[in-house]
């Protein structure tokens, strides 16, 4: 078989939107949810059957699989010369419980589909290229997100994360053993030069901007808040309102906070996602109110001074409320040279592109910790994703395809160059 051809050859090398397409179709009825949405919790049955669509197509094709302890699956095509570590590309399996078709699995499909690609062109890599489906990306039945990625990537404990247990004490490792991906190989056993993701944007700003692909600078760092205010419960009629302490109200003065802060930090975003409300009474003034802020900027030194931003305003205008952080992870940045390739793989079929932060949290944030990592991304119509209204149409998930597979021949040459400069 021939090596790669030329840049000035790639345009000829286009996916089969219609083949593309058929597959996205085809695995969503593994964990259908109604009409459009998806229920296919990791380890869960549904999860079992995607996994074993994916398991077979991947050596109809010639692949060889294999599975890690934590459950990810790393289907390998050969390249020319077998001591060179794999181009990887892939994303996960899994969905939220009430989520769509696209988030995840597009990512391995498109893989698939070029699986497909190099093997009717009769064409090869120099390094083997590897489809990567990452276990519980979601994190929606066991914590954390993201959990198999960061096993591989030394970021989680093997051990640890096959404990973790789901709301019925169902362990990760129980769940893997019954639907047969509990593998024998331990996390991090296949050497990767490289990793590439595909993803939707699961935003708006793609659709927003017309443009067909985002090129991934990075990962938003994040900051988890909780804060819990005391007040003093009364009864609801008797209390006059000049001698309260209501919870809930100064509550209401800190998701003020938060949403001041996070403007002031452009393009910085808070979000306070979670409230309870102690006794949670209709005619009890609240006593306590505990609430759970999520940061994100992409700046690390943005990140730090939102948090620094609402403990100072928490401070002044809620005296006594507590304020502890619960996460912090810093932002990423992707490799300047294969986000390059990105940019060169969209020019070459002429598909507007532009650069974008991934508000999201991915597997690749993981990788880029350990590899030259990159992502591409595809416009969300109405930016809508964990919902069963998610959509991409055929034409955009095949321009992300196409983004992804000519990025992964360039890299091919540029890390072969890399190596050479050694």
């Amino acid at each position: 078989m021939n090596a790669i051809p030329s840049p000035a050859a790639l345009p000829s090398l286009l996916v089969d939107a219609e083949r593309l397409w058929s597959d996205i179709l085809a695995t969503a009825r593994f964990g259908a949810a109604g009409e459009t949405g998806m229920n296919r919790l990791a380890g869960s049955v549904a999860d079992g059957d995607v996994r074993r669509w994916f398991e077979a197509e991947c050596r109809a094709l010639g692949c060889t699989v294999e599975v890690d302890r934590i459950g990810n699956m790393f289907a390998t095509y050969p390249g020319t010369d077998p001591c060179l570590p794999s181009i990887a590309v892939g994303s996960h399996l899994d969905t939220q419980p009430a989520g769509g078709r696209f988030d995840g699995i597009l990512g391995v499909l498109a893989g698939v589909e070029i699986l497909r690609i190099l093997r009717a062109s009769g064409r090869r890599l120099v390094h083997p290229f590897t489809v990567v489906n990452w276990t519980n990306e979601e994190g929606s039945r066991f914590a954390p997100a993201m959990m198999g990625s960061g096993v591989f990537c030394g970021v989680h404990a093997l051990d640890a994360m096959s404990a973790r247990t789901d709301k019925d004490g169902i362990s990760v490792g129980e769940a893997l053993e019954a639907i047969g991906y509990r593998g024998e190989h331990p996390p991090g056993h296949l050497p990767m030069a490289a990793y590439l993701e595909l993803h939707i944007e699961q935003g708006p700003v793609l659709e927003a901007a017309g443009r067909a692909i985002g090129i991934v600078t990075g990962v938003q760092g994040l900051r988890w808040l909780d804060i819990r205010i005391k007040g003093t419960e009364a009864h609801a009629g008797a209390f006059p309102m000049t001698l309260r302490q209501d919870a809930l109200v100064s509550a209401a003065k800190v998701i003020q906070v938060v949403e001041a802060v996070a403007l002031k930090h452009s393009p910085g975003v808070g979000t306070v996602g979670y409230v309870h409300v102690a006794p949670n009474s209709r005619n009890v003034v609240p006593g306590e109110v505990c609430l759970e802020v999520d940061l994100r900027h992409p700046d690390e030194a943005g990140l730090m001074a939102m948090e620094a931003g609402i403990r100072d305003e928490v401070n002044r205008q809620v005296p006594g409320a507590a304020v502890s952080a619960v996460w912090r992870k810093a932002p990423v940045a992707f490799d300047t040279g294969l986000r390059g390739l990105v940019a060169q793989a969209a020019a070459d079929i002429a598909l507007p592109a532009m650069d974008i932060v991934s508000g999201a949290g991915h597997d690749a944030a993981h990788l880029a910790g350990q590899m030259p990592t990159a992502m591409v991304f595809i416009p969300s119509r109405d930016g809508l994703s964990h919902n069963a209204r998610e959509f991409s149409s055929p034409q955009q998930c095949a321009d992300g395809a196409n983004a992804l597979l000519r990025s992964v021949l360039r890299a091919d040459e540029l890390l072969l160059s890399r190596r050479a400069r050694i």
